[in-house]
């Protein structure tokens, strides 16, 4: 009787949700790539307002690709969202994503918008944020070592062994990094910049995010990432960090959002996906603590929120280097020459 009475409850909840439809028991199964934090409150938060459930994995932009990829035949996600876009690109190139313009483009930021347009609406512009520098001050006062503020400066030799970044391979945050600097100084400059960097480098992490709390715990004293994670250490967590943007120009992100091609629960993947965009979904970033620009502009973002407004940006070519055959090609050649010295 009380098994009669639970299925009971669970019918009406499926025919309040969905009208009946049998979508309603079916999970919708993502990837998100942005902050653990923010995956995790985003699919909780879904889930409550929805009664939707959500399975989904946290991975670097590079490992969802890899993982997307290898399920090309048998599809086993609905929705990839969060981290750099080049990636979502490479995706779409090889049509691995489904296209899918909705119809509040009018809620967002320009440069969201022509996410949209430059991938033929396969990926989305979920949230943006700038490369730079953070440090910690008291590593770098015990250690009388000058806080860096331009890329010349950390090839210091007094910086060996005290810079942290990541791999442009597995992470997104790391070849944004990488393809930055080949458009700002050129290819052969870029390289041998790196190569001469690489003597200070202690560390290639595999997630992009992970220098801000390497810096804030004293675990090094400079890490390259995303702006963002520097200043939520030191507004958030009051660690003693502090962050710049390179003086001769930086590189940058543009977050992607985007449903999988062929997936099994595509109705579910696009209610996750337009509530990830909604102002409710945008707003979860900064609950989070993780604080890129959202995309949604119809809100008030979070005052942490870091502008981007006095960092230098160059005119980064996301086409270009979205694409999959140069993504491979730059990231075989750092293996090659950088990543293979020794250090």
């Amino acid at each position: 009787m009380a098994m009669t009475k639970n299925l009971s409850v669970v019918a009406v909840l499926a025919l309040s949700l969905w009208g009946g439809g049998a979508q309603a028991q079916q999970a919708v199964s993502a990837i998100c790539s942005t902050d653990q934090s923010w995956c995790e409150l985003a699919a909780q938060e879904f889930t409550k307002a929805t009664g939707v459930r959500v399975q989904q994995t946290r991975k670097p932009t590079g490992e969802a690709l890899a993982q997307i990829r290898a399920e090309a035949t048998n599809p086993k996600t609905d929705i990839w969202w969060g981290g750099t876009g080049d990636p979502y690109y490479q995706a779409a190139e090889v049509g691995l994503l489904d296209a899918y313009r909705p119809d509040y483009l009018a809620d967002l930021h320009g440069w969201a918008v022509r996410q949209y347009a430059m991938s033929q609406n396969h990926v989305g512009g979920f949230y943006t944020s700038a490369i730079g520098f953070g440090w910690n001050e008291e590593v770098l006062k015990k250690k009388k070592l000058p806080a860096p503020k331009c890329w010349k400066d950390l090839l210091d030799p007094r910086y060996k062994g005290e810079i942290e970044t990541s791999h442009p391979g597995a992470s997104g945050t790391g070849y944004t990094i990488l393809a930055g600097l080949v458009q700002m100084m050129g290819e052969e400059q870029a390289f041998d910049y790196l190569k001469k960097l690489n003597r200070n480098v202690t560390q290639y992490t595999r997630s992009g995010t992970a220098q801000a709390r390497s810096v804030a715990k004293g675990e090094v004293a400079i890490g390259v990432s995303f702006i963002f994670g520097f200043e939520n250490e030191r507004i958030t967590n009051k660690f003693p960090v502090a962050s710049a943007g390179p003086c001769e120009g930086t590189s940058y992100e543009i977050g992607g959002i985007a449903l999988v091609k062929g997936s099994r629960n595509r109705e579910g993947a696009k209610r996750y996906y337009d509530w990830l965009m909604s102002p409710a979904g945008q707003q979860i970033g900064a609950r989070a603590n993780s604080l890129q620009v959202p995309a949604n502009k119809t809100f008030k973002p979070d005052p942490r929120i870091p502008t981007i407004d006095d960092v230098r940006l160059i005119k980064y070519d996301f086409e270009k280097y979205g694409r999959a055959s140069e993504r491979r090609r730059l990231v075989d050649r750092w293996v090659r020459e950088v990543e293979a010295l020794p250090r």
